[in-house]
C-alpha cells in the first residue's frame, strides 16, 4: 500500500522553496510526531492519508535506504521499539476510514 506517489505537475512554488527551509520545516514536523506518540499512524492515516511509516518510507526512497532505516529517522528509534511503546491495534471503524483516506491519495 502506497500512501502516495510524488505526481505533482510541472512545478509550483513548493519546487521554489529553499532546500534549508523545506529541511527545516521538516525537521519540526517529525519532531511534534515523535512529541505526540498519542497521535496514532492509523488516526493520521484515516485523516491524512499518511503517517509516520510513509513519511519514513519517503525519506527511505529519496535517501537511497532500507524502509526500516527512514522509520527510524521519523520514529527517533527502531520500529519495532516504537511500535512496543506507542502501538494500539487498530479498530475496524478506524481501518475503515484508513482505506476510505486512502483512497483520495494520488
Amino acid at each position: 500500500m502506497s500512501c502516495s506517489d510524488d505526481t505533482a505537475p510541472g512545478t509550483d512554488d513548493l519546487d521554489s522553496l529553499d532546500d534549508a527551509v523545506a529541511a527545516a520545516a521538516f525537521r519540526r514536523l517529525v519532531r511534534l510526531l515523535r512529541h505526540r506518540s498519542d497521535a496514532a499512524n492509523i488516526d493520521l492515516m484515516g485523516l491524512a492519508g499518511f503517517c509516520r511509516n510513509c513519511l519514513g518510507d519517503w525519506i527511505a526512497e529519496a535517501g537511497g535506504m532500507d524502509r526500516e532505516a527512514g522509520r527510524a529517522i521519523v520514529h527517533g528509534m527502531p520500529t519495532a521499539e516504537w511500535k512496543t511503546l506507542h502501538h494500539t491495534p487498530a479498530t475496524p471503524e478506524q481501518l475503515v476510514r484508513m482505506e476510505e483516506s486512502m483512497a483520495k491519495n494520488p
